[in-house]
């Protein structure tokens, strides 16, 4: 097997770095990933819709939101084959390695930035070195640059290998809203897996420590929720007003009131509101986006319903209308003892790891759970695996940066655990 080159995953790392794109809109790093995977060679290429079925995305957007991006990444020299492949956000990609008789390996890694502003402070190594994110106001602080990069080199490396069976390399949009775990699952690149694996760089673990498997990711639904109310003048009439300013506000009140529940752990959250035009107005209009979360799919969906009854209450007792859209959501999954043991035997032998956990609580959500739970269901076994990195401050923050040494140790160990894999059949 031909060992990956530690400047080789720099230099891909840092490509994708600066050009980070959100949920949806990954229209360059799908060309950039595209154009990767042609130069491998592989025996099956799927690009957007070719990839998934369009109606199956979750967290949609509006069909305004897609043509700057599109510009943009066009500016940047993506295809424009490629451009009208993933025309209207049908954006990531399927690659394939088949060889012959043998087991069904799947790896999904995750492609999309965030709406965060990247530090340009000097102390920001992507700022010294040079690889600072170039579109404003977006940034790869969740380390899905890394996590490109280990699919690019896995199938690289798999594609050179001694690998027997059918390898699938899920190059997944849209994670960060949880749009888009759910088609790649529904696809017919997803039917009788074997074996899923999935990973993340990070997430407190430092570098040199592999988690074999994740325990207890949160089953997580994202909602949005609008009022509809009667403005009238504040100070004239405001009797004749229906209030969704009030309404709003009754309704993050009770979210934050809604039960606990005996059989385990649940969060709601309202993480952004807007209402209201002038002082002198009562607010005909008001918006909320929240999330319910549960230990269990069944908690989740706990949470979610009682969030949507605080909200229709308090809709209701100030004479005000409520859409209540479930945007995305995503079931918990746990990984497969048989595969944590097998990639925790692997990442022993893997140089620059010195420690090895066979598993630890994830605490957060994430829609590969919807390619685990697919696997899972159809017989086979998944595993979702964490490479530790060293990062100056937490995920999602303008100063997110991964330790470039974690690529080749997230390489090398998703590599051997994809081709030994067979071993666990025989």
């Amino acid at each position: 097997m031909t060992r990956p080159i530690a400047d080789r995953l720099t230099e891909l790392r840092r490509g994708f770095h600066r050009h980070p794109e959100p949920g949806w809109r990954e229209f360059y790093t799908t060309s950039r990933l595209v154009e990767e995977i042609e130069a491998i060679g592989v025996d099956e290429l799927a690009v957007g819709r070719e990839a998934y079925d369009p109606d199956d995305r979750m967290a949609k957007l509006d069909d305004d939101a897609y043509e700057p991006w599109v510009e943009r990444a066009r500016e940047r020299g993506a295809r424009e084959d490629v451009l009208e492949r993933t025309a209207g956000g049908v954006t990531g990609c399927v690659a394939v390695v088949d060889r012959g008789e043998g087991p069904t390996v799947g790896l999904r890694v995750d492609i999309d930035g965030l709406f965060i502003q990247e530090s340009d402070d000097e102390d920001h190594h992507p700022a010294r070195e040079g690889f600072r994110s170039e579109i404003d106001g977006t940034m790869h602080a969740c380390g899905h640059d890394a996590h490109m990069t280990w699919g690019l080199a896995v199938l690289e490396a798999v594609a050179e290998s001694d690998f027997r069976g059918r390898f699938v390399a899920f190059f997944q949009p849209a994670e960060e809203i949880g749009g888009g775990g759910h088609p790649m699952a529904e696809s017919r690149f997803a039917r009788g897996l074997d074996y899923l694996f999935a990973a993340h760089v990070g997430l407190g673990h430092p570098t040199g420590r592999v988690v074999a498997g994740i325990e207890r990711p949160l089953a997580m639904a994202h909602v949005d929720a609008s009022f509809r109310g009667k403005s009238a003048h504040a100070g004239k009439a405001p009797e004749e007003g229906e209030n969704a300013m009030q309404a709003l506000g009754t309704a993050i009140s009770n979210a934050y009131g809604i039960p606990r529940h005996s059989d385990g752990m649940t969060r709601v959250n309202v993480g952004y509101a807007e209402a209201g035009s002038a002082s002198n107005v009562i607010a005909e209009h008001a918006r909320v986006e929240a999330e319910a979360r549960g230990e269990t799919t069944a908690l989740k969906e706990y949470a979610k319903s009682r969030l949507e009854r605080a909200f229709r209450g308090a809709a209701v007792s100030h004479g005000c209308e409520l859409e209540f859209d479930v945007v995305s959501e995503s079931p918990r999954a746990d990984s497969d003892a048989a595969l944590v043991d097998h990639v925790a035997a692997v990442a022993r032998d893997v140089d620059g790891v010195d420690e090895v956990v066979p598993t630890a609580d994830f605490g957060a959500s994430e829609d590969a759970t919807f390619l685990m739970k697919r696997a899972q269901e159809d017989g086979g076994l998944a595993s979702y695996l964490i490479v530790g990195t060293d990062h100056p401050t937490d995920h999602h923050t303008p100063t997110f940066d991964v330790d470039e040494r974690s690529l080749q140790i997230g390489v090398e160990t998703l590599t051997e655990a994809v081709v030994t894999a067979r071993s666990l059949s025989e």
